[in-house]
């Protein structure tokens, strides 16, 4: 069923329950140090999958977490992993200036190349939150010299989401005029409907033969996907914070069956690094600079494809 020569990317967000938008109204960030901090254990757990499955990802890491285990940062470049950025504080970009946006990636960037001695290319903000809203972070993050993103949904969502751009990897130009390589969420059409395929919440909540089956399509057309998952979702003896039903569902739903269907899915299709996917396509060269490509897309105010 699947395409084995066509490589799509893996990737994981590097942060703790704790720090997820769905606990927000529970959890104040001054109050995260207090947790039980398992972040570092669920992602050596993450890291093992992978080395038995001699697969190499993307990791998007939060820099309060680098921040607090540089071993862990240390260890997944050891192992031939890609490290990009998650931002600093895991807040939502919208709802920051872009001057606090600006000195958390700043940070951020800074923190774990020092960690990793080789440079960070990629961006990944927290809840995918760069939308119409936030579109001028597109430009800080060129100005901070990363040559690729991955926070656009081209969906409709309550958090997230910037309907009718590119489903496919492509090369914006930012308000400002600079270029930036996309690696949009992965999404299934139906119809005139998109529905978000690409893991996390998604992979948890629909059955695995129709996450399948949604993410072959992709392969099917010729393109790759990007597989996003978290290391709090392969541990089910996380604490359960009391939140509303809506939330409670969003972030604990099947937790006890993740880490079964990840390595399902692994054996599955063909994976790698984004930076990896980015090159075989031609947006990237192998220094991680963007390279020349025909097929540029801008964005709109609007958030729509020009």
């Amino acid at each position: 069923m699947t395409n084995s020569r066509l490589n799509n990317a893996l990737t994981i967000d590097v942060e703790d329950y704790f720090q997820v938008a769905a606990l927000a109204d529970a959890i104040d960030p001054a109050d995260w140090h207090a947790m039980e901090y398992r972040v570092e254990a669920s992602t050596d757990r993450l890291l093992k999958v992978f080395a038995e499955k001699q697969l190499k990802g993307t990791f998007f890491v939060l820099g309060w977490v680098a921040e607090k285990s540089p071993g862990l940062v240390r260890r997944i470049a050891e192992a031939g992993h890609e490290v990009a950025c998650h931002g600093f504080s895991h807040q939502l970009v919208y709802n920051q200036s872009p001057a606090v946006f600006k000195e958390e990636t700043h940070r951020s960037k800074a923190l774990l190349e020092s960690q990793i001695q080789r440079p960070v290319n990629g961006y990944r903000a927290a809840s995918y939150s760069i939308t119409a809203a936030s579109r001028w972070a597109l430009d800080i993050l060129a100005e901070e010299g990363f040559t690729w993103d991955s926070s656009i949904f081209p969906i409709h969502h309550d958090r997230y989401g910037m309907p009718g751009t590119p489903r496919w990897p492509y090369l914006l130009t930012t308000d400002k005029g600079a270029n930036l390589v996309e690696f949009p969420l992965t999404t299934l059409k139906l119809g005139n409907y998109l529905l978000p395929i690409a893991g996390g919440g998604y992979f948890r909540l629909y059955p695995y033969w129709f996450s399948r089956w949604g993410l072959y399509q992709s392969n099917r057309q010729g393109e790759p996907f990007i597989f996003y998952l978290h290391p709090w979702e392969v541990d089910p003896g996380q604490p359960r914070i009391p939140v509303k039903w809506f939330s409670r569902f969003r972030h604990y739903n099947n937790l006890n069956r993740c880490e079964k269907r990840l390595k399902h899915l692994l054996e599955d299709f063909s994976f790698t690094t984004v930076e990896q996917v980015l090159q075989q396509k031609g947006f990237l060269r192998e220094s991680g600079s963007v390279s020349p490509v025909q097929n540029r897309a801008e964005i709109c105010s609007g958030g729509e494809r020009c």
